[in-house]
C-alpha cells in the first residue's frame, strides 16, 4: 500500500513538472529564408512567400518587398508593397529586447532601417496602425509609431509574427495592455484604384518570409 501511494505521488509530481515546463516554454523562434533565427539589431527584408512575377519586354523575374509610400506627400508615410525588388530593410524589436531572438506570438516593434528614405523626418519609421480611412474603407499600416514603452499610449505600435502554413503572417493583436480594447486582425494587402498595394488590416493575411540583408 505504501509503495502504491509513493508511486502515485511520484507520478503526480512528474506530471506537474511536465505541465509546468510546457506552460513556461518559450514561443517558437522565427526563422529567415536561410533557416536561421531572426535576431534583433539585424536587417531583414519582409518578402512575399509567393513572389510577384514581373514581366518586361525581354524576360520575367520574381520580386516583392515593403517600402515607404514616397508617392504620397501626406505624413506620416504608409507601408506599401514594391513588386520590383526586395524593398527596404527592416528591424524587429521585441517587448523584451534582451531576448535577442524574435519569436512568434510576441509583441514587437517593426521599423524601417533606411531613415534616409523617409520623406517625413519629423516622424519615426516605426510601424503604427493608422486611423480608419473612410474613403477607402481600410485601416492602413503607417509609420510614425513609438519605439518601446509598452502601454495603452503606444498600443498601435505593437505587432506580432505568427506561423502561417509553410511561412509566416503579420498580425495586429497587441498584448501590451491587458485592459485595453482593440482589434485583433491579420495584416493583408489592399490595392487602391491606382493599383498601388498597401498593407492594411484584412481577413486575408499577407503570407511572408524574412530575408536577411
Amino acid at each position: 500500500m505504501k509503495f502504491t501511494l509513493l508511486a502515485l505521488f511520484l507520478l503526480f509530481s512528474l506530471g506537474s513538472q511536465l505541465l509546468l515546463g510546457a506552460s513556461n516554454a518559450s514561443p517558437e523562434e522565427v526563422l529567415d529564408t536561410s533557416g536561421k533565427k531572426l535576431r534583433t539589431d539585424t536587417n531583414y527584408y519582409i518578402i512575399p512567400a509567393k513572389p510577384f512575377i514581373i514581366c518586361g519586354i525581354v524576360s520575367c523575374f520574381n520580386g516583392g518587398g515593403l517600402v515607404l509610400d514616397t508617392f504620397d506627400e501626406t505624413c506620416p508615410l504608409d507601408v506599401m508593397i514594391e513588386k520590383a525588388n526586395d524593398g527596404l530593410p527592416l528591424q524587429f524589436s521585441p517587448i523584451n529586447p534582451k531576448m535577442g531572438v524574435i519569436r512568434v506570438s510576441t509583441d514587437l516593434n517593426i521599423m524601417f532601417s533606411a531613415a534616409d528614405q523617409n520623406n517625413c523626418p519629423q516622424y519615426s519609421t516605426v510601424w503604427k496602425l493608422g486611423d480608419y480611412d473612410a474613403s477607402n474603407g481600410q485601416t492602413f499600416v503607417s509609420t510614425g509609431g513609438d519605439f518601446g514603452n509598452p502601454s495603452s499610449q503606444t498600443i498601435k505600435s505593437w505587432f506580432k509574427i505568427e506561423k502561417y502554413e509553410d511561412a509566416y503572417k503579420l498580425v495586429y493583436c497587441p498584448s501590451v495592455c491587458k485592459s485595453c480594447k482593440h482589434l485583433c486582425k491579420d495584416i493583408g494587402i489592399f490595392e487602391d484604384k491606382n493599383k498601388r498595394m498597401h498593407l492594411a488590416l484584412s481577413d486575408d493575411p499577407f503570407k511572408v518570409k524574412f530575408k536577411k540583408v
